[in-house]
């Protein structure tokens, strides 16, 4: 069992693939389209590699969830990256910043960044290939 895809609605997409392709520079669009939803019109477009995406659809309004309360929703998503190091730097020449660095463990290093849209994406690098160091507290 593996996760397919995440299905993220946003408010532009252009925005969002600004992101997304500086995390994730080896992945391209699968495809795209128009549609509609429950009467608003939207264009979607999937965005990944040949086993996972995002789903981008751009007829969001309002504003994300506030993360640091406590409204229902989705708190954040995380990827397993090769280089931590090698994530931050393409997102920070994209002109993202680090919202946080997770804490100091012997197994892994993870760091925190706020999309476009305001979801929080986790990126994880793991220091080891035994899984009860990777996953201990």
């Amino acid at each position: 069992m593996y996760l397919e895809h995440v299905n993220l609605v946003v408010k532009n997409i252009d925005t969002a693939l600004t992101f997304y392709r500086a995390a994730f520079p080896h992945w391209k669009v699968r495809s795209k389209g128009n549609g509609e939803w429950f009467g608003k019109p939207r264009t979607w477009l999937h965005f990944g590699d040949d086993h996972h995406y995002l789903a981008f659809s751009d007829h969001g309004e309002g504003q994300n969830r506030v993360l640091k309360e406590h409204q229902v929703g989705l708190g954040h998503f995380a990827y397993v990256v090769n280089s931590i190091d090698g994530v931050v730097k393409r997102l920070e020449q994209a002109g993202f910043e680090v919202d946080k660095v997770g804490p100091v463990h012997a197994y892994r290093k993870n760091v925190y960044f706020i999309d476009p849209d305001g979801f929080e994406v986790e990126f994880v690098e793991y220091l080891s290939d035994i899984p009860a160091q990777r996953n201990s507290d």
